[in-house]
């Protein structure tokens, strides 16, 4: 057989291949729950190209060395299949086109050499990539540029005999990895799936311009239809298709591993283990071939799972869906856009809803909420005590204000009265026209929500609604990010649209505007100050500059912490954590502090009542914690 016919065999032997893997794949991912009517056609594929190229790159970029030699591997890898299918599957036999393969089989083959070098060469291998499978993976792939490089560049009369055997055997063996081991469950199976997955993603939202009328903004939970029994998941197949499929998409790189403050801290969370147990589930077998890091206090090989079987706790331990503080670090950095929190908060649900098992303090919490409106069970009528004597309005039907503030439900805390009361001071010397809700405010329902509770939440959510449609205002103020990502993403699918404003964006404005003019003093002017990131002001609403540009207004050089910004790390208070309170080997916040103490910060501004209370109960010499409100009504005294 000539070796023109030898590479068409393989070509085509590679065609059928790559169809029965997606056959294969595909198989388990139907198994899965419908989408919403509609929501996705084959149109969507359209899409790959801007989304891979732009929207998955973008995270990609962040590691520059992999965003090479992703870019040199598979860009030329798919070149490569590209113009061996129109060269020798249409039977053009171009020497220009050869040259073309050429080319692209070679700058493959260095990209996957860099690939190899990244995990085996380097002095300090990252502990969070997985290996087995996936330090062969590189050697085979370079197998498959090598055997073209070699096809194109020997003269054909060099290419025969055993020659000819080591080339087809080079091409054949990469083939087959990115073939027929991707339909067996290979490292190459994120390939195919990942560019499904950016075609189908659960969240078509994240590739749209945000919209102030989007019902379910990026990073808003999607509420289940609780009329047609959507309690969660408790089994593989209740999780949605393209879930299944985003799953299969990820690439082990274990950037999520080394965000997940919960791994950090040594509890029973490992975002990316989670991910591949999940991947076991939909297909079956146990987690005995999982090459990673290990969930902190969780030996590998010993769950196992089925698409019909409950994952937890055959597969799954209880305490590992209680460790996450839903900060989403994890999708943050995940570079195939997976969505761990959605699936999490959905395996919660189905714990919380179906089987009523929240651990700690949560069963109390959620009892109290549905009673009282407050998670603590404090009388509401006293939620606004602490503002007895600052001449604070009280919101009244009729009345129309330009702002509304809302506290939640830490003005029952001394701690952030403080903080409140700082605000309400910095209201009133710049003049704002506010209210108050006063006794008729109620929990918003986030707390409820991340334990998985979406009935009481929905309750809590249509209660709140109710009463603000009551007022008149302008848009709403709140100093909890939590409440804030509540009012101004979560309700809208409840029909609860409203203008909602961090304090700090507000004391932003109010400075910009001349309506503040406050001064540095010398009391903070010698001392090393940082800022801490609220995950749910900044990696859930985008809002990292507004605090800085205060705490700068008033003669304040921020001293970074290495993880700040989008990047900032978990203070460990969201997402329920402190009340479900799973161990692990040190405490969340312990850690957050230690970053600080690492800059020497002596001062720690804050902006969440949840990250003040977490970090002002590290135990022994820490620095200061104080909101950023505190930090500007002192400089206007």
């Amino acid at each position: 057989m000539s070796p023109v016919s030898v590479i068409t065999v393989l070509l085509w032997l590679s065609m059928a291949g790559l169809a029965f893997a997606l056959a294969k794949r595909a198989a388990y991912w139907r198994e899965g729950r419908a989408t919403a009517a509609g929501a996705y056609g084959w149109a969507n594929l359209l899409s790959i190209p801007k989304r891979y190229f732009v929207d998955l790159h973008h995270v990609v970029a962040r590691d520059p060395y992999i965003a090479k030699t992703h870019v040199a591997t598979a860009g030329g890898a798919i070149l490569a299949i590209a113009l061996v299918f129109v060269n020798y599957g249409l039977a053009i036999y171009s020497p220009w086109l050869d040259k073309l393969i050429f080319l692209a089989a070679l700058v493959m083959l260095v990209g996957a050499v860099f690939v190899w070098r990244r995990r085996h060469g380097a002095k300090a291998v990252p502990a969070r990539l997985s290996r087995g499978p996936w330090d062969h993976l590189p050697l085979l792939l370079g197998s498959f540029a090598l055997g073209l490089v070699l096809f194109v560049a020997l003269p054909a009369a060099a290419m025969s005999g055993a020659l000819a055997i080591i080339v087809a055997l080079l091409i054949a063996v990469g083939a087959f990895t990115m073939t027929f081991g991707a339909a067996r469950g290979g490292p190459m199976k994120h390939a195919l799936a990942g560019l499904l997955h950016l075609a189908f993603h659960p969240r078509q939202e994240r590739f749209a311009e945000r919209n102030d009328k989007d019902v379910v903004p990026p990073t808003a939970l999607k509420a289940p239809l609780l009329d047609a029994k959507e309690y969660g998941v408790g089994k593989p197949v209740e999780f949605r298709w393209n879930q299944l499929l985003s799953f299969d998409a990820c690439v082990q790189c274990g950037k999520c591993e080394a965000a997940c403050p919960a791994f950090a801290a040594g509890q029973p969370l490992n975002p990316k283990k989670l991910i591949q147990d999940l991947v076991t589930g939909m297909v079956g077998g146990t987690d005995a071939q999982y090459a990673g890091s290990p969930t902190p206090g969780i030996p590998v090989g010993k769950h196992a799972g089925a698409p019909q079987k409950p994952l937890i706790s055959s597969l799954i331990e209880a305490e590992t869906l209680w460790s996450c503080t839903t900060c989403r670090a994890c999708v943050q950095e995940c570079p195939m856009l997976i969505e761990h929190v959605d699936a999490i908060v959905d395996m919660r649900r189905n714990q919380t809803l179906v089987e009523g098992t929240v651990p700690g303090k949560g069963p109390i919490t959620l009892a109290n909420l549905r009673e009282t409106g407050s998670s603590n069970g404090y009388d509401i009528g006293a939620r606004y005590d602490w503002a007895v004597d600052l001449q604070v309005q009280v919101a009244q039907p009729g009345r129309r204000v330009d702002v509304l503030l809302i506290a939640g439900e830490g003005a029952f805390d001394m701690r952030y009265q403080r903080t409140l009361r700082a605000l309400v001071k910095v209201l009133n010397r710049a003049g704002v026209d506010y209210a108050v809700l006063g006794g008729v405010e109620t929990d918003t329902g986030d707390t409820a929500r991340r334990l998985g509770d979406e009935a009481t939440f929905q309750q809590l959510a249509g209660k709140l609604i109710g009463t603000l449609s009551q007022y008149s205002f302008g848009k709403i103020v709140t100093a909890d990010p939590h409440v804030l990502h509540s009012l101004r993403n979560e309700y809208r699918a409840l029909g609860g649209f409203y203008e909602v404003q961090h304090h700090t964006a507000l004391i932003d404005e109010l400075v910009a505007s001349g309506k503040l003019s406050p001064r540095a003093t010398a009391a903070y002017a010698d001392r090393k100050i940082t800022y801490h990131d609220p995950c749910y002001l900044g990696r859930y609403n985008g809002e990292t500059e507004a605090p800085r540009r205060v705490l700068k207004s008033i003669g304040i050089k921020v001293v970074e912490m290495e993880r700040n910004g989008m990047r900032g790390r978990c203070c460990g208070g969201g997402g329920g954590a402190p009340l479900t309170d799973i161990p692990g080997k040190r405490r969340i916040p312990d850690i957050r502090i230690d970053d600080a103490r690492g800059i020497g910060a002596e001062i720690v501004a804050v902006g969440c009542p949840n990250c003040t209370a977490m970090l002002e109960g590290v135990v022994g010499p820490r620095p200061e914690v104080l909101d950023v409100a505190e930090l500007v009504a002192a400089a206007l005294e």
